[in-house]
């Protein structure tokens, strides 16, 4: 990088930062921080759900996965979250904007304290909340680890930088502020893509290169499955995605919770969809081409598109392209702190403190905005332990990790929406939530080191979701726990939207508070 792309990539942290100033006085109380008081536009809120669902690891992990098995990295990756979004548009999208139009509430998890009770809620709020420590502390090493191939700077000056930048605007303007950061970054990635797309195809036979280059590529390059990312893995994938890009991580929820209504969430949905779809194909194109242009330095050819990027593209556009690289991470990271705040200032902090429980809008703020810088600093210094034996490396925190304990954690609450699941409460949510994550454990180390050659990758992710599954629907019909309370709660998140999205307030005053601290679910607070 020379001091052209270095003025582009400080240029966009200060545009960065300027919207996040300037969404401030957007900002009254903790509805409008993490739910942009339900006034989001439906275009802007799919736009902002796209981009929040992936990071720079697009640009490591999975181009390294397109540079050694091509297609696969399309059909086992983006296609699948298109089709899971797409599924969920009627299915849950609806149901989780109802959560703040006719629930009140500003974390997607506050409804759980009423659906079954609050140490369902607490068990979930915790587990998720040092999953996405971890989470977001891959996405920081991932794009801290381009920044270093492009500039020379350390992992840890990357991840200081990046974190800093995205800390300033996502804690001052909230949600309004990813969501036009997020738009900004999505008309940035745009241009970026659209050069590297070019540069590829003028570097190789111009714009026959889309149909010329497949007889040149690596044997197998075109096979929509290969390696570890099998049928089994496909199909695995699928369900796990289905849940977690439609609420199951949380910050895409508040996506659709962020919409005027039922109907803006489901065209919100159908947006993010579409652009699953078409996007990644036009950022994997030259991935798929990379092992004709550069030959990739790290094992799991993670440094290929960065090397690509810096062989091919004029100054200018490398810093373009660099910025594109950090608008997805930020987009994904802002994102993840914005849903960790409203889950900890709602949902665990009415639990620890009494005080908590009486926040009004200023202290509600402030406490939400404390804990998001919090949370990003957790997660930074996590980023500096990524590629440890622990963690092994960024594509297995990601892959792995995530997808493998998102199951446990997003079943009792996704499910827990949908009226045909009434019967499973609050013991059908703990055992699944637990029994998963004991599966997780078994998966992955101690069978996966009795077994020779360990555990395939597609059991490792599906298997605590699957058991999950099993038990929350087994227990529900075993011992069900439906109550006209929990009926009550069923009935405000399926009424069709006929009855008018904000008008079920009579019956939402049925629902009462359960024990154990905090205000009824279907109350405003603060």
């Amino acid at each position: 990088m020379n001091s052209l792309d270095w003025a582009v990539l400080i240029g966009y942290f200060g545009v960065m930062v300027a919207i996040g100033l300037w969404s401030h006085k957007r900002v009254d109380n903790v509805s409008d921080f993490f739910t942009a008081g339900g006034k989001m536009p439906w275009w802007l809120s799919g736009i902002s759900h796209h981009m929040s669902g992936y990071s720079a690891v697009m640009f490591t992990g999975y181009a390294g996965i397109a540079y050694q098995y091509g297609v696969t990295s399309f059909v086992t990756w983006s296609l699948p979250i298109a089709i899971g979004i797409f599924i969920g548009a009627k299915l849950f999208a609806p149901r989780l904007n109802r959560l703040r139009s006719r629930l009140h509430v500003a974390s997607p998890l506050e409804y759980l304290k009423n659906r079954y009770n609050i140490q369902t809620q607490q068990a979930l709020a915790w587990s998720g909340l040092l999953l996405k420590i971890v989470d977001v502390g891959a996405k920081w090493a991932a794009i801290a680890t381009l920044l270093s191939v492009f500039t020379g700077l350390s992992i840890s000056q990357g991840i200081l930088i990046t974190g800093v930048v995205t800390g300033i605007y996502c804690t001052v303007g909230g949600l309004w502020a990813d969501a036009l950061t997020e738009l900004g970054q999505f008309i940035i990635q745009l241009f970026a893509g659209l050069a590297m797309l070019f540069a590829v195809m003028s570097k190789l036979d111009g714009f026959s290169t889309l149909w010329t280059v497949w007889d040149k590529l690596p044997d197998g390059h075109a096979d929509p499955t290969a390696g570890p990312y099998t049928v089994t893995f496909l199909l695995a994938f699928l369900f796990i995605k289905t849940f977690e890009y439609n609420g199951g991580m949380w910050n895409q929820a508040q996506r659709y919770m962020a919409t005027d209504s039922a109907a803006s969430a489901t065209r919100s949905a159908r947006l993010s969809a579409i652009l699953w779809f078409v996007w990644p194909l036009v950022l994997f194109f030259p991935m798929w081409c990379a092992p004709l242009l550069v030959d990739a330095q790290k094992p799991d050819a993670s440094d290929s598109y960065a090397l690509m990027t810096e062989q091919l593209l004029p100054h200018g556009l490398l810093g373009l392209v660099v910025v594109g690289f950090f608008s997805h991470t930020m987009a994904m990271c802002s994102s993840d702190a914005n849903a960790i705040a409203a889950v900890f200032t709602r949902d665990i902090a009415p639990t620890l403190s009494k005080a908590a429980r009486g926040w009004g809008d200023r202290a509600g703020l402030i406490a939400a905005r404390w804990t998001t810088v919090t949370f990003l600093a957790l997660s930074m210094a996590i980023a500096t332990q990524v590629n440890s034996p622990t963690f092994k490396d960024i594509i297995t925190v990601v892959i792995k990790w995530v997808a493998g304990l998102m199951g446990p954690i997003a079943i009792p609450f996704m499910l827990g929406l949908l009226r045909p699941f009434r019967k499973s409460g609050p013991t059908a949510a703990l055992v699944s939530w637990g029994m998963g994550l004991l599966a997780f454990w078994l998966v992955n180390y101690p069978i996966d080191w009795a077994v020779e050659g360990g555990v395939p990758l597609q059991y490792q992710v599906s298997v605590p979701l699957a058991v999950s599954l099993v038990l929350y629907v087994l227990i529900g019909f075993v011992k069900p726990e439906d109550t006209p309370e929990r009926d009550a709660v069923l009935a405000q998140i399926n009424a069709g939207d006929g009855d008018g999205d904000g008008g079920g307030t009579a019956a939402a005053a049925t629902i009462p508070a359960q024990d154990g601290g905090g205000s009824p679910a279907t109350q405003p607070r603060g």
